[in-house]
């Protein structure tokens, strides 16, 4: 039997919730049109308002729960209720403005909102796409492991470059020398490093020196073995710190947004009780 995941959690009970939801919100802002005029001050203003506000109370309770139960399973139908009714919270909310917006705290507080559920919707994309392709890259390795053989094809490559020609040997050290791997979280986020010395390397490599003596000929395709090895270590080196970037990076948004979401949320309710 195919395991349940967060989208079809207990047969897609929070997409079939969160559709009422919205039908519901729908049908009330169709059916009932105040004689202002659908607007937040609205008597359907306030009702969908306040059901935004207690379900971005609510989920925002959801990373607190989330640290708290981390490993249970209640964490997945949590995650499941919190994507599909922070989408149909942006519906509500929507219905709640009656579409009107301008430069005011009211509308900032809606643009929190949106940035909040995009920030949610790409965190949801990372930790479905990522985990896979990270174990595809790794396999049996990890990190640390792939560091440590880099390191150890450095000592040899250098070695051997000690018994080529000068230019050579240059290329090989530097190679060896200005390779980097994350350094900077722009390079982890990108994954790769511009104008790598190792590809460089193995480019200029490829081709044998036919001035070369048949004994350097051997060690030199050794040298080209090795390096053309320590390059394909470099790149998924960087492809795995690549993904746990990319895995954490979003929170740097998503937390920040959803705090001052809350705090405009605060002022947007303080600003409608004060001009009631």
């Amino acid at each position: 039997m195919q395991r349940s995941n967060i989208f079809d959690f207990k047969n897609y009970l929070y997409f079939k919730l969160a559709v009422v939801i919205i039908l519901i919100a729908f049908a009330a802002y169709l059916l009932f049109e105040p004689a202002v005029g659908h607007y937040g001050g609205s008597w359907l203003g306030y009702g969908l308002g306040t059901i935004s506000a207690l379900m971005v109370l609510w989920m925002a309770w959801y990373g607190v729960r989330k640290r708290r139960y981390r490993g249970t399973g209640a964490t997945q139908g949590w995650l499941s209720a919190h994507i599909y009714l922070g989408t149909a919270l942006t519906v509500i909310v929507t219905l709640h403005s009656g579409f009107h917006f301008g430069l005011n705290v009211h509308t900032f507080a809606y643009a929190m909102l949106l940035i909040v559920v995009i920030s949610g919707f790409f965190g949801n994309y990372t930790y479905m796409i990522y985990p896979r392709q990270m174990t595809e890259n790794m396999g049996e390795d990890n990190l640390d492991g792939l560091l440590l053989r880099i390191a150890e094809s450095d000592k040899l490559a250098r070695q051997i470059a000690l018994l080529m020609p000068d230019h050579i040997n240059n290329v090989v050290a530097r190679a060896c020398g200005e390779t980097s791997i994350g350094i900077g979280l722009l390079e982890q986020l990108r994954g790769f490093q511009p104008n790598c010395p190792s590809a460089i390397a193995v480019q200029q490599l490829s081709t044998v020196d036919n001035t070369l003596s048949p004994e350097q000929r051997k060690l030199y395709r050794d040298l080209y073995s090795i390096m053309v090895r320590r390059e394909s270590l470099v790149r998924r080196a960087r492809q795995d710190l690549m993904y746990r970037a990319r895995l954490g990076f979003w929170l740097y948004f998503h937390v920040p947004f959803t705090i001052a979401l809350l705090v405009a949320m605060l002022a947007h309710v303080i600003a409608v009780f004060a001009y009631w």
